[in-house]
């Protein structure tokens, strides 16, 4: 196909390799003497095989197996300078998805079988997020199968997304995506994903604030309370003004809202919501989590569920002071549509701080989303 098309391919397969048998306890070579490992594979225009990367992070797949190191694989193209794989739960983790971005490769492809979980890991949600939040070009294709809702992909850059997410109801087909996307350069020295002082789009005024005084002393101190989302305990506090300055805190991470309801709907409730821990169901990662989303009813328990489609526009400020570099914005409206923010600050003393105005659609969910990688195995 590559060939007769004259195109690079990137493609998704199984892979046997012969491995030694187990002459320790510590082998990972399985009894019959061969490895399967869950694959991408690259070809480049005349069909020669340049790239091949096994999988690392594996995601219920007792058909796999994990690779004994994790591989860092990357391939050169003459139209756009170097690309890096890896695949679908990797993207959660620091290797390889972040050691790519640390080694300077700025276009990462992306194949998935990604199940959508609202309301912080829908599947164009977290895709423009790692895209924002390491500062790269994310080409990601999903598999459509309606059954165990998997759909959404894209083309994402710093600054666009070119995207498609199936809908209920819409025909379980695949769909062509094309976008035409500048060439990121790589760094000059080598970096850290979200390391350092960045900005993917400056703020004019840095202190900016929704009051009329951006002097004023912090917020009031409002009830907060425990409702469960995405299996993680979260601290929540409600948005029931017009407008206001919240902060909640979950142990002692803390968040930060100023918000203005441009189109607010009394029908529908909102909450701003803090995490800090150890995510444990169905992987195991740690977290720390600013979210505003809506509840899926008008009990506050209902906040945290999942909820696809909303009215109310607010214009907002979303602040956390995190303890990693690696925090990924997203913003996702009503029917699975994606906003970019209007700006993204990293600060070096970990402050990370996403203002968006004008929303066009509404508000389903906006989140900051840092990765503890560090503390994964504590």
């Amino acid at each position: 196909m590559a060939r007769r098309n004259n195109l690079y391919l990137v493609a998704n397969m199984p892979d046997l390799q012969p491995c030694p048998l187990k002459t320790s306890p510590s082998s990972t070579c399985p009894p019959d003497g061969r490895w399967q490992f869950n694959t991408n594979v690259a070809f480049r225009s005349d069909g020669l095989l340049v790239a091949r990367y096994h999988k690392h992070n594996l995601y219920f797949e007792a058909s796999c197996d994990t690779p004994p190191e994790p591989e860092i694989i990357t391939f050169d193209t003459p139209f756009a300078g170097k690309f890096g794989l890896f695949i679908c739960f990797d993207i959660l983790f620091h290797d390889p998805a972040v050691l790519l971005v640390q080694r300077g490769v700025r276009q990462l492809i992306f194949p998935t079988a990604w199940m959508n979980q609202l309301p912080l890991l829908d599947s164009i949600q977290f895709q423009q997020a790692f895209s924002l939040g390491a500062n790269v070009t994310l080409l990601a294709v999903n598999i459509r199968n309606d059954r165990l809702i998997m759909t959404g992909s894209g083309i994402y850059t710093p600054f666009s997304a070119t995207y498609h997410h199936a809908r209920k109801g819409d025909p379980e087909e695949g769909r062509l995506l094309v976008a035409r996307v500048p060439v990121l350069e790589p760094p000059e020295f080598e970096v850290e994903a979200g390391g350092g002082e960045s900005t993917i789009s400056v703020a004019t005024d840095s202190g900016y604030c929704y009051q009329d005084n951006c002097d004023d002393p912090p917020p009031p101190s409002y009830p907060t309370f425990i409702s469960s989302m995405m299996y993680d305990t979260f601290t929540f506090v409600l948005l029931n003004e017009t407008q206001g300055d919240v902060k909640v805190c979950n142990g002692t991470f803390c968040c930060r809202l100023q918000y203005r309801w441009l189109l607010q709907d009394h029908k529908e409730l909102y909450a701003l919501g803090a995490f800090a821990g150890i995510h444990t169901v169905n992987g195991r990662y740690a977290l720390q989590v600013c979210a505003v989303v809506r509840c899926g009813g008008l009990d506050q328990s209902s906040c945290g569920q999942e909820v696809e489609e909303a009215e109310s526009k607010m214009d907002f400020l979303l602040e956390g002071n995190f303890d990693t570099k690696y925090v990924y914005p997203s913003i996702l409206t009503s029917r699975m549509v994606l906003e970019q923010p209007e700006s993204l600050e990293k600060a070096a003393d970990g402050r990370v701080t996403m203002k968006h105005s004008n929303t066009k659609g509404g508000l389903v969910t906006t989140c900051l989303y840092g990765r503890m990688y560090h503390l994964d195995n504590e």
